[in-house]
């Protein structure tokens, strides 16, 4: 199996690479990343609509490639269910990381279970034990992580790179839906008959922990249903994907 090391790119071969996906399918830009780095490669799944076809797209490839997920204990029943259809149907194990139980009992002793309602420091608390902490320990493993980041989720998300370095996490990240619309994703989940959340035909196009997403109205932001009693629309990010990107 290779290691890091081993599958390192220079900077100029990750800005050569990361140009010449600009116009490749998302499938191209999974082989090749299932190629390269093997078991050290997983997509880090929510399961909403762009990881589900990311899934069936994987699986494809590869049967055996690995699908990991964080679980937050307090994600939608919606949520719980679908990932038990997608076990079903592609027949594959999926890895969720959980929240460190000390650290979560004590957070809920000292400000309650629904604290990210108080202040956004306490949201803030709250995404970085549920959900920084375990992505941090998932990825620890890994050469290389796949996510369902798209540019027109807006943001920093405008400046996604197919291929770029994760300096956070000292491994590569692999966005092949960069330059997809919902739209893109959505027809090609239909055209494939892909098992995906409930909830997305009840006006959420993002989904998150149960407490903490709402449906977005006609005409809102797609992200406009997370975190919405804060008064701040460009900050709705949990940490996830906040880390600055660099290249090697």
């Amino acid at each position: 199996m290779p290691t890091i090391k081993e599958t390192l790119l220079t900077e100029q071969e990750l800005v050569t690479i990361a140009e010449r996906f600009e116009n490749s399918s998302p499938q191209q830009v999974l082989k090749w990343a299932d190629d390269r780095f093997g078991k050290r490669l997983a997509l880090m799944s929510s399961f909403g609509l762009e990881d589900v076809a990311l899934v069936d797209m994987l699986w494809r490839i590869n049967p055996d490639s690995r699908i990991m997920t964080l679980d937050t204990l307090r994600l939608p029943t919606e949520t719980y269910t679908l990932i038990d259809r997608i076990r079903a149907r592609y027949g594959i194990d999926i890895e969720a990381f959980t929240p460190d139980m000390q650290a979560t009992a004590d957070m809920v002793g000292t400000h309650g279970y629904n604290l990210f309602f108080k202040t956004i420091d306490n949201r803030k608390l709250c995404c970085g034990i549920r959900k920084v902490e375990p992505l941090n320990r998932s990825l620890s493993s890994l050469d290389a992580w796949v996510t369902g980041l798209r540019r027109d989720q807006g943001m920093a998300r405008g400046g996604t790179q197919i291929v770029e370095w994760d300096d956070g996490h000292l491994n590569y990240k692999i966005n092949p839906l960069a330059n997809w619309s919902f739209e893109q994703v959505r027809e090609y989940v239909d055209q494939h008959k892909v098992p995906y959340n409930e909830l997305h035909d009840q006006g959420f196009p993002s989904i998150g922990c149960a407490p903490c997403t709402r449906a977005v109205e006609a005409g809102e932001d797609l992200r406009a249903g997370r975190w919405w009693w804060e008064d701040d629309p460009s900050a709705k990010e949990c940490g996830l994907h906040e880390v600055e990107q660099a290249t090697i």
